[in-house]
């Protein structure tokens, strides 16, 4: 009992020691030839955002800012279009000044070491730049390494065809970068560094300090590697807030975790968008998605609610997540609480790591780890034209046109109805798409959509349940019914021989990708 109180004790005192306020003041500079550093004709520049990570202010006209402190914060710069923010030595933007005088609490991994006394002055430099109203970002979910071997898959399988990419603002992982383990956040950060962008980072349940007594000290260590976990930056005229969106431990004491975030994180997002003109794209970045109505409750629906109304007066919007190792749409209707005609788009990212690295190994040593919806693991691009945008995803190790997968028969007989059908994942579709099939250029008939397991991802699974030998790699999960799934029964009375399925899908920004597959029909 002693050694409880003793460590409640500690916890209050260093939670009363956070909050022991002073002052947090200086200036946004505007780094005009570029050397990294104010010079005496260097100005300060007016009405850009600093943030305490609840507070928001504009600069003066001298670019002077003034926010309420304490001795646990992060203060940061909301970087302005038009604007570049410095790198670090591992393309991490570097737009924020951590304070913590006496450092993290005594964690399992290492958090933030003594900061020592809060400068008299806490300046940021922005160097000048063109910046685009068109623009595309490179988009990862969960890295999620456990070991030094899966940091490996995730360097080879898919950062080494990415590496000298060119045309790319930035790029963003969303969340669960490792599996548990801090330690390995140096490695990731690593493996990144080599595909040669300015990377942002945010925060997943498994990049936590799972030993943290209170859910605002449960990022210490991600903070250590990457800044805040809560922030936002301007590019072009698209607005980006970025979230840690897992509540630890779950304050209804069901689970590890929930989704959803602490009263000021919302503050933060409710004085940010108080500075954002309406007329910009706003695009929220945090790991577990939202929840719709009649869905099990995985983010707060409280939360979410609070969120849209504060996107209530904003009419273009996107919200980004990962989390499920499944891709998938979904669009919040006013049945869910949004508060405008247009549905609110959720897109929920594939994985790099796929089935978390499962699957047989393929030519290169590689697991195959396709997710259990049927998406092979893959990445993102997001391209953004003013305040309108369009998401495409790229399998890893495939070419940009393989967008569908087509499950069939390689032979049926002839003449004869088959209980078997023809299916096709369409890995960006969702419901409202529409996906055609025909057979040897004949019509084009609409295809079903359904939600089952997609078979292709069940062939994969089986072989580890009949296979007479051991197979390479490891067991992948169990299958998740796929929402991007159209189904069509298969032509059975045609001429014996081979033949074509080709399907046609076009998704919701009018692109149209198409994949083939054949098969045999057979007299007895």
């Amino acid at each position: 009992m002693r050694t409880v109180k003793l460590i409640t004790l500690c916890l209050l005192g260093f939670v009363a020691n956070s909050y022991a306020q002073t002052s947090v003041k200086g200036y946004v500079y505007e780094d005009t030839n570029k050397n990294g550093k104010h010079d005496k004709n260097e100005k300060g520049i007016a009405s850009v955002s600093v943030t305490n990570g609840r507070e928001v202010v504009l600069t003066n006209q001298k670019g002077y800012y003034e926010l309420p402190g304490n001795n646990d914060q992060i203060i940061s710069v909301i970087k302005p279009s038009g604007y570049k923010i410095a790198k670090n030595a591992d393309n991490l933007p570097q737009f924020f000044y951590i304070h913590k005088p006496n450092g993290s609490p005594n964690l399992k991994y290492k958090g933030v070491a003594p900061t020592g006394k809060l400068p008299a002055s806490v300046d940021f430099l922005l160097e000048p730049v063109t910046e685009p109203d068109n623009f595309k970002i490179l988009v990862f979910g969960d890295p999620q390494a456990y070991n030094m071997d899966e940091i490996g898959y995730f360097t080879n399988g898919v950062v080494k065809e990415l590496e000298g990419i060119k045309d790319i603002a930035f790029g963003i992982s969303m969340g669960d970068l490792v599996g548990n383990d801090p330690d390995l956040f140096n490695p990731y950060i690593q493996a990144t560094k080599k595909i040669g962008l300015p990377w942002y980072n945010l925060m997943g349940n498994h990049d936590m300090n799972f030993d943290a007594q209170a859910d605002s000290l449960s990022d210490e260590s991600y903070e250590a590697h990457f800044g805040p976990a809560n922030y936002a930056f301007n590019y072009g005229k698209v607005h980006f807030i970025v979230l840690d969106d897992i509540l630890y431990p779950d304050p209804r004491g069901k689970s590890k975790y929930w989704g959803g975030l602490r009263k000021d994180q919302m503050e933060f997002v409710a004085n940010d968008l108080k500075f954002v003109p309406r007329d910009k794209l706003v695009v929220l970045a945090f790991h577990i998605p939202f929840s719709k109505e009649g869905e099990p409750e995985h983010f707060r629906k409280s939360d979410r609610q609070q969120i849209f109304n504060l996107l209530g007066d904003f009419p273009y919007t996107l919200s980004l997540s990962a989390h499920t190792h499944n891709q998938w749409q979904n669009f919040f209707s006013s049945a869910d609480g949004w508060k405008q005609e247009k549905p609110h788009h959720h897109y929920n990212v594939g994985t790099t790591s796929g089935n978390w690295y499962s699957g047989e190994l393929d030519n290169n040593g590689i697991p195959v780890s396709t997710m259990s919806d049927g998406t092979p693991k893959g990445y993102a691009f997001i391209s953004f034209t003013g305040n309108q945008y369009r998401a495409n995803y790229k399998v890893a190790g495939k070419p940009e046109s393989y967008q569908i997968e087509i499950s069939a028969p390689k032979v049926i007989e002839y003449g004869k109805k088959t209980s078997a059908s023809i299916y096709a994942n369409f890995f960006m579709g969702n419901t409202k798409d529409e996906v055609l099939m025909r057979v040897d250029n004949g019509k084009w008939k609409k295809m079903e959509n359904v939600l089952e397991a997609d078979p292709a991802f069940l062939h994969l699974q089986y072989r580890w349940d009949y296979n007479d030998e051991l197979l390479s790699g490891k067991r992948p999960g169990q299958a998740n019914d796929c929402r991007h799934l159209w189904k069509a029964s298969i032509p059975h009375k045609l001429e014996p021989g081979e033949h074509t399925i080709e399907v046609k899908a076009t998704d919701m920004y009018g692109q149209t990708f198409t994949q083939k597959k054949t098969y045999r029909i057979v007299k007895r």
